[in-house]
């Protein structure tokens, strides 16, 4: 078994010159985290490693480096680069998902270069994947690959982590390729996020895009499921909080308070972007030191922005309007001794952020959308015992929901966190290392290595789920055994539903009457003096007597409410007198929530919304079930929610009280149920253990075996009968 990362990038570093290149391991969070993985997996990784080469003897070279190192290179082209990583991912996709979608640039070859490269990470990948290993997939770039993997290869874990926010459904349809996207990604087993707000929106974007049915945090497909989580990614608490026990970098931290001055530090590390926030954070600056007199010549700002795509017009112009703003305030405010704002437009390597997060008193991390920001952990675990400081953070920053104790803001809002620097500065020490304590406990525990491990134990057990579902899928070798049962028995009972198991679903429900194939199959299976059919439905005797009434089976409609028998109907429970608080209830719910609608049988009520909003639908039907549960309650019926609809019925009539009666008549070698409802559940439950109980659609535990799709119900009947 191998575990298998892919990502955009290598974590390495090729430096030398023309002629002699050499491959140093550049180590970040992820690398850290998963390196303290189980040393028993060999761990290898795909990816981009950062450089354009010509075939030849320098590229065989570094082939061979990273080859022994585990790394697994996919080189690609400047056009490739260019379209592909500045094109769809970065100039399509991240303002997407930063809600920058103004920003959005579109270009169709684009859209194909992202096709592409992603083929050639599979293509690659596929050269080492053997059966079992674990695939774990990074971030937005690669967001078709899970599922072009799984069209290859079937037996082996695929997981996939989204570093940055997944917008909300309104804002993700408003682009071409959703449905493309959305499919790749359930290629995975698992699908993760920070934050449980980023897995809502992916969920919802499944949900009304490709229409398919989740279950909480599940995604049913054919033959599988999909977990969808919540996985906030930590940082290597350790090397941040010891930082200062380093010589080299305690004096570095005092050469660097000391050439600032004494005044008060705030804070401020960013990558060049828009969507960072960096000029709203200087605005606040000024207005604060405009608004706050006695503090000038008492605070500055030290702003660090790490250069980023300057080469793209926004970028350039970003950073043009951030030196400006700097130059803006430092010309308004400075003084011979003091500088409001220290501007360091470089990247600092993780030592000298390490000494700058120890002499900041504040942090100010105000981005305006961000999947995690780390920055913010990093400040907090340098923090060394009775060390003060003070961490203003963005409430559109992942980190926020784990780091609670902070001073929490408004990105947008000048005055806001303009009020949180004042108070920041103000903040007594004892509240402030109570603060940073508590924050400390969090992030000290739920580090970048307890992350991973949580990732791949939670992969490892969808793997295991996914593999328990499998083995309950009617095919060869669970075929056979239900065959040979069938066989060898001569008194059978089979019991089956009709919608959704003999019949696919319709958005008319009347649309569903059964095919010449259907009946054919039912008679040719009724024709057989060993059996004894029953169609067992939710729907009413007219329906069933009017579709299903000329063959020689036995029907039950309204759940068994009424059954027929030797051409005879024969009624179970008294036709109900409904009370008008119940007619009402449902008959506004039917008025506030379009395309649902009512309908009223015999014996029961259904609400039907099958073709309402999931959103819509998910809050009526709590709406409606709270609003109906005292009336039902003192009329002794019961609320069942089943395949799209919520149904009123009596309590003492179900499909599973049907199965016992047709059970209690007959001395029965064979017993056999196919349904797909949670009704269905009910009839499976009460048959007798030996039974062969078979669950349509998603599997269930109250079912011995699982047919995946209904189509395969009737494909199954025909094997069945075949002599």
């Amino acid at each position: 078994m191998k575990l298998i990362i892919i990502s955009n990038r290598l974590p390495l570093k090729i430096v030398g010159d023309d002629n002699n290149h050499k491959v140093i391991p550049s180590p970040g969070g992820l690398s850290t985290g998963l390196d303290s993985l189980e040393t028993k997996i060999d761990k290898h990784w795909v990816g981009w490693p950062g450089m354009y080469l010509e075939e030849g003897n320098e590229k065989e070279i570094i082939n061979r480096q990273l080859q022994e190192q585990n790394f697994h290179p996919v080189y690609l082209s400047p056009e490739q680069i260019e379209d592909y990583y500045e094109g769809f991912s970065n100039s399509v996709l991240w303002p997407l998902c930063h809600y920058f979608s103004s920003y959005i640039h579109y270009e169709n070859k684009y859209w194909e270069a992202y096709k592409e490269v992603n083929t050639l990470f599979c293509k690659a990948a596929l050269e080492i994947i053997e059966p079992e290993d674990i695939v774990w997939i990074q971030d937005y770039q690669l967001m078709l690959l899970p599922q072009m993997i799984r069209d290859q290869v079937s037996d082996i874990s695929i997981g996939y982590f989204h570093h940055i926010p997944f917008p909300s459904y309104e804002l993700f349809r408003g682009i071409p390729e959703r449905a493309d996207l959305l499919n790749g990604l359930l290629g995975a087993d698992l699908v993760a996020f920070h934050t449980h707000s980023y897995m809502r929106h992916f969920i919802s974007a499944v949900y009304r895009v490709l229409k398919l049915d989740c279950k909480l945090d599940e995604i049913q497909m054919d033959r599988r499921v999909v977990d969808v989580d919540a996985f906030p990614m930590g940082i290597n608490y350790d090397t941040y909080h010891n930082a200062l026990l380093d010589p080299a970098i305690k004096k570095n931290a005092e050469e660097l308070r000391a050439s600032f001055g004494s005044g008060k530090l705030i804070l401020s590390v960013d990558r060049l972007d828009y969507s960072k926030g960096i000029i709203i954070r200087l605005k606040a600056f000024e207005e604060f030191l405009e608004n706050n007199p006695e503090y000038l010549g008492q605070v500055s700002l030290v702003m660090v922005v790490a250069p980023s795509r300057d080469n793209v017009d926004i970028y350039t112009e970003l950073k043009n309007e951030i030196d400006m703003k700097v130059g803006a305030i430092n010309g308004k405010y400075s003084s011979i001794d003091w500088t409001p704002v220290y501007y360091f437009y470089q990247a600092f390597n993780s030592e000298e952020l390490a000494a700058l997060y120890h002499i900041a008193d504040i942090a100010l991390v105000t981005p305006l959308r961000d999947g995690m920001n780390l920055v913010a952990k990093e400040y907090i675990a340098t923090k060394r015992e009775n060390e003060s400081g003070v961490l203003i953070l963005s409430e559109m920053a992942g980190a926020s929901i784990e780091l609670s104790d902070a001073i929490i803001v408004n990105p947008t809002d000048t005055k806001e966190i303009e009020k949180a620097i004042l108070q920041a500065l103000e903040m007594p020490i004892a509240d402030q290392l109570e603060a940073i304590a508590a924050m400390q406990e969090i992030i000290s525990t739920q580090t970048v290595k307890q992350w991973a491990k949580d990732f791949i134990e939670e992969l490892t057990s969808i793997k295991e789920k996914n593999d328990a579902l499998q083995q309950k899928i009617v095919e060869k070798d669970n075929f056979e055994i239900i065959k040979q049962a069938y066989d060898k028995t001569k008194n059978r009972l089979i019991i089956l539903d009709y919608d959704g198991t003999l019949a696919p679903f319709y958005k008319e429900p009347m649309q569903a009457y059964p095919t010449p194939n259907l009946l054919k199959i039912l008679e040719e299976l009724s024709s057989d003096s060993r059996n004894h059919v029953v169609i067992s439905s939710g729907r009413n005797k007219q329906t069933l007597d009017k579709w299903l009434g000329d063959l020689p089976i036995g029907l039950a409609a309204e759940h068994g409410a009424f059954y027929k028998e030797d051409g005879i109907w024969h009624q179970m429970s008294q036709n109900q007198e409904w009370d008008e608080e119940i007619l009402n209830i449902i008959k506004q719910t039917v008025k506030r929530t379009p395309k649902s609608k009512l309908e009223m049988k015999d014996t029961a009520l259904v609400w039907h919304y099958r073709n309402v909003d999931v959103w819509l639908a998910d809050l009526r039907v709590t709406q409606l079930i709270n609003a109906l549960l005292n009336p039902c309650a003192r009329h002794n019926l019961q609320i069942m929610k089943g395949n799209k609809i919520v149904e009123v019925k009596s309590g003492d009539i179900s499909k599973g009280s049907e199965a016992n009666r047709l059970i209690d008549k007959g001395n029965y070698d064979f017993i056999m149920a196919i349904g797909d409802d949670t009704t269905d559940e009910e009839m499976f439950m009460a048959l007798p253990q030996e039974a062969i109980t078979i669950k349509v659609g998603q599997s269930s535990n109250a079912a011995i075996y699982n047919l995946p799709t209904q189509k395969q119900t009737l494909l199954f009947l025909q094997k069945l009968m075949i002599k």
